[in-house]
């Protein structure tokens, strides 16, 4: 009797699981609290930069946003800094979603870096807040658009796809509302990062999308965004210190 007792518990216990599972994907998990990895299920380098990278980048640029809205110089400031609020709180909605699909623990909070960036903000006002609202927003989505493009033609994940395809679509129009103000500075705007030949860089493990299998962490998006970190900050040092 003993081996039936058993077997029945683990039987009780799988469907717990499985009814578990259908309650998180029929009702969602709010923002930060997505829920932990299935055990042996993990994303490759790349779909975990995209994911991280997406998700990091609507926690500081959603405050941002509300904060040119209220504090910004020019009404058309204002406007876009309201505009590309609201959008990424719908991109951060279908990146918390992409998450709880995949199973996958995403960030809660903005990295030290992106604080920084939103004190400096603070600290700003009138036409240099305005220069430094699009200066950051602008290089910022000048490094994930081309990681998004990646791994959207490459990666095997149909969740992941589908969230590439929606985050290009809101980079892309926040890229152009930025570029509306007339305060980018195309020359000093940082060069593109390309990936080192062979088999270094995020172009190419999204191209073989075949990473070594990791968790998601800040870790993995800043070491993939690394060339690109570098030369955008030093470029955006640059034009923020001639205005």
């Amino acid at each position: 009797m003993a081996p039936l007792r058993s077997a029945r518990r683990r039987h009780r216990t799988r469907r717990l699981a499985v009814l578990l599972v259908a309650i998180a994907a029929g009702l969602g998990v709010l923002p930060g609290l997505a829920v932990a990895a299935p055990v042996g299920q993990q994303l490759n380098a790349a779909d975990a930069a995209l994911l991280n990278g997406v998700r990091l980048a609507g926690l500081w640029e959603m405050p941002a946003g509300q904060m040119a809205a209220e504090k910004g110089q020019s009404a058309k400031v204002r406007e876009i800094g309201a505009g590309i609020a609201t959008e990424h709180e719908e991109l951060d909605r279908l990146t918390v979603e992409a998450s709880n699909r995949l199973g996958a623990t995403i960030p809660t909070d903005p990295t030290a870096e992106q604080r920084g960036w939103l004190t400096e903000m603070q600290n700003a006002s009138g036409a240099r807040f305005d220069q430094i609202f699009v200066t950051r927003l602008r290089v910022a989505h000048g490094k994930i658009f081309p990681v998004i493009g990646a791994v959207r033609a490459s990666t095997r994940d149909p969740v992941i796809r589908k969230l590439a395809e929606d985050a290009n679509r809101f980079v892309l129009h926040h890229m152009q509302m930025l570029e509306s103000t007339g305060l980018v500075r195309w020359p000093e705007l940082p060069p593109a990062a390309l990936p080192a030949p062979g088999n270094d860089g995020l172009l190419a493990a999204a191209s073989a999308n075949s990473g070594p299998p990791i968790g998601v962490s800040s870790t993995v998006v800043w070491l993939v965004f690394l060339a690109a970190l570098g030369t955008g900050g030093i470029a955006t040092y640059r034009i923020l210190r001639r205005t």
